[in-house]
């Protein structure tokens, strides 16, 4: 796998010319950084340490102004040379470009002790002593620490000899693969086009692949594609990599953006971070503090909420939120850097652990939620992110960046907790997983309230589905409302029966007097037949209000004795299907039917015909053509 070595190190002391002595490349290559003889942005070389081995090397600025570009180029690198002149020793950058590393995770690395050629051996044995102090406690502790002259060539073969051995022994830990490459660098190429350039930070990338660039979301294809200079059809994590982007102005780009896959990443206004103040910091960081922020090869303006507190002081952490003005695109681990607003200096670091990050209200277990966030691992880590999402669940390519699991191994892992009923998925279509925690409260939520409404409206025999489904629906999503319900019932703990659904222990029970009730409205609308009464003249002739015999009316509804054709009408199931019979036989010999025709072959008045007629249409026995009824062919 590809392995990327980046330099540090104060303004002067050589990182520039160490890397064209050890590899022959010039990265300085602006002529305002070959004029004033300083390195201001990103320079990029390699080196062949051994066949099939090619070492890829970020030389950044050293310079306090740029330590923007000397982030952008830190957060893409597997290890680091230190670079220390022996005749100025450690200075404020070295301490500055290592606290970055530190922050952006970089555990391993060597040191060059630069300029051997204009010290004389006692000054060089105190700067040895004093560089070796100043790394104690720090990620390069037992590193070995080389004297080198880039101009006489002393000590190059033993550091190259360093650094063959420390790319050979360096595994990557790159686990998504999820293509991400951060743009640090955009210009025009004649007969090209556009061009941007950056270190391919997981996952992979070929020629002809549709790309999105985030978290603008413009859509490009990739045209070609070189490696090193090098032409080539696929780049791969830890590669430097140039894309020559097809339809795109460089006025489109800019730095920091993220070259992703169509769909895979998410930008949001807020992430919550495991956040660390540096001990160095030079006071504490108060709620709602404004810094620069960095990620990847972006830098912005942000605001630090923290959560549990209202100040952090030097050399403390915690979980907190920061929010930008425009959406950023992050993914879970990545590692940030903070710089304070003014003076400019690094004060903190952090890793993301949420990059849809929600509103969080301060001082709740919200937060202790965040920190078993911080702390968690693969299927944990799985659980506690559907956990926050809640009903509203997570699609599996924002688990991808909510895990920065592998996607196998994502999808593995999923399936292992869904036999165990950790997690379900409940839209196939769209890939959507919730907790199995959530589908349990829904369950116990859903049966409670059929509980209730059996409750309220012992007379009826269920609930209809939409009547239901409308209770949930500013709640949860209505594919989530159907997964639940559908489970209950396979369980037998919610019965179905035709549109309703009840309780299995929920029976219809009338008293004796809504009994006699029952029968005496029965009776009346099948001897009516056809012409039955209006729903104020069965009223009146029951001498009862509507409250009284509305619940029989629903009953006998429910129980497929009565058809309830509008507010006015009921009529006997029977009469119905009378009438339909009637209005069918003509129709199959005649090709349409008026009003005038239904009240020939029915026999009833315009009273009747009217709301009859639109009810055949809407139980699609029928359909409307001007004035006039056709009969509906069945599908």
């Amino acid at each position: 796998m590809p392995v990327i070595m980046g330099t540090a190190g104060h303004i002067d002391h050589g990182k520039t010319t160490l890397i064209k002595a050890l590899s022959g490349i010039e990265c300085d290559r602006l002529v305002e950084e070959k004029k004033r003889g300083i390195t201001i942005e990103l320079g990029f070389a390699f080196m062949d340490l051994e066949p099939g081995m090619r070492l890829g090397i970020i030389d950044v600025p050293g310079h306090e102004r740029f330590v923007k570009n000397m982030v952008s180029g830190a957060s893409g690198i597997d290890f680091v040379l230190l670079v220390i002149a022996a005749d100025e020793g450690v200075m404020p950058q070295t301490r500055e470009h290592l606290d970055v590393c530190t922050l952006l995770g970089v555990q391993t690395g060597l040191v060059a002790l630069t300029k051997t050629d204009m010290v004389d051996p006692e000054w060089l044995e105190l700067v040895q002593e004093d560089v070796s102090d100043y790394l104690q406690g720090t990620f390069l502790n037992d590193a070995p620490v080389v004297p080198v002259s880039a101009h006489t060539g002393e000590g190059i073969p033993d550091l190259l000899k360093h650094i063959r051995q420390m790319a050979g022994e360096f595994k990557p830990h790159r686990r998504s693969d999820l293509f991400r490459l951060p743009m640090d660098r955009i210009f025009t190429m004649r007969g090209h086009g556009t061009v941007i350039t950056g270190t391919t930070v997981s996952g992979r990338v070929q020629v002809g692949d549709e790309v999105m660039i985030y978290p603008q979301k413009i859509t490009s294809k990739v045209r070609s594609l070189q490696v090193h200079g090098e032409q080539t059809q696929e780049s791969q994590a830890g590669m430097r990599t140039a894309v020559n982007l097809h339809a795109l102005e460089v006025e489109d780009l800019e730095r920091g953006f993220v070259l992703g896959k169509p769909g895979t990443l998410f930008p949001s206004r807020a992430w919550d971070l495991d956040f660390t103040h540096l001990e160095s910091a030079p006071r504490p960081l108060k709620h709602r503090t404004q810094v620069h922020f960095h990620h990847g090869a972006k830098e912005v303006l942000a605001r630090i909420y923290l959560l549990d507190r209202d100040k952090l002081e030097p050399g403390e952490r915690c979980v907190c939120q920061v929010r930008f003005e425009d959406p950023m695109a992050g993914v879970y681990g990545d590692r940030c850097v903070i710089r304070s607003y003014s003076p400019l200096r690094t004060i903190a670091g952090a890793g993301i652990i949420n990059p849809l990050a929600g509103k969080i209200k301060r001082f709740s277990s919200q937060v202790q939620t965040l920190e078993r966030l911080a702390r968690a691992r693969a299927e944990e880590l799985i659980q506690v992110q559907l956990e926050i999402a809640g009903s509203k669940g997570l699609s599996l390519a924002q688990l991808v960046i909510l895990t920065d699991l592998e996607s196998r191994e994502l999808q593995k892992k999923l399936q292992l907790m869904g036999g165990r009923q950790e997690v379900f998925l409940v839209d196939k279509e769209s890939r959507i997983y919730v907790a199995g925690e959530v589908v349990k409260r829904l369950e116990e939520s859903m049966l409670a309230e059929l509980q209730e409404l059996h409750r309220r409206f012992p007379m009826r025999q269920g609930v209809s589905r939409g009547e239901l489904a409308g209770k949930w629906a500013r709640e949860i999503p209505e594919k989530l409302f159907f997964f639940v319900l559908e489970r209950l019932v396979r369980a037998e703990k919610i019965v179905s029966e035709q549109e309703y659904y009840r309780l299995p222990q929920h029976k219809v029970s009338l008293a004796a007097d809504q009994e006699k009730l029952r029968e005496k409205i029965t009776r009346t609308y099948i001897q009516a037949g056809i012409q039955p009464p209006t729903v104020k003249k069965l009223l009146e002739d029951l001498g009862l209000e509507m409250k009284e015999a509305g619940p029989v009316l629903r009953l006998l509804q429910d129980e497929k004795e009565l058809v309830k054709i509008n507010e006015d009408f009921y009529f006997s199931a029977g009469a119905v299907q009378e009438l339909k019979d009637k209005v069918r036989g003509y129709l199959e010999k005649n090709e349409e039917m008026g009003p005038v025709e239904f009240k020939e072959i029915t026999g009833l008045s315009r009273k009747f015909a009217i709301p009859l007629m639109e009810f055949m249409d809407k139980e699609k026995l029928t359909m409307r053509v001007g004035d006039k009824r056709k009969l509906r062919k069945r599908a």
